[in-house]
């Protein structure tokens, strides 16, 4: 049940990220598309960056769980994927490549990506 602790807390924050998008939207008085504002192109990126990484990520750890993997590495990737994401959200409010939280994010989103999947092929066999 230790997933369902880090489902929770990045469900919450996938409504604040939705959130920040609608209020974005709504500054921008765009209902549709970015209608070429920088500030709601980056809301719906971060908006869209967490919807296509978290899920598969927190499946991984899930189903990792699921096989009865240690409930401390369980803990430690779902709290790496929560940092991560989070990490990812602040940095993407620069608009650069040069954000550190941005590549922080990215970057350690993809190592607990990695790892579980790894995990999970070498469970497999």
């Amino acid at each position: 049940m230790v997933t369902v602790l880090y489902a929770g807390i990045l469900g919450l924050m996938s409504v604040l990220i939705s959130l920040a998008a609608a209020q974005a939207r709504g500054r921008a008085k765009v209902s549709v598309g970015d209608g070429g504002n920088p500030e709601l192109l980056l809301a719906m990126r971060r908006h869209a960056n967490f919807v296509e990484y978290t899920p598969l990520a927190l499946i991984l750890i899930g189903l990792l769980e699921w096989n009865e993997a240690p409930a401390g590495a369980v803990h430690a990737l779902g709290a790496g994927l929560v940092v991560f994401r989070a990490s990812h959200a602040l940095g993407i409010k620069v608009d650069s490549m040069q954000s550190v939280p941005r590549l922080v994010g990215a970057m350690g989103t993809m190592l607990v990506t990695v790892v579980a999947s790894v995990w999970a092929v070498v469970l497999y066999f």
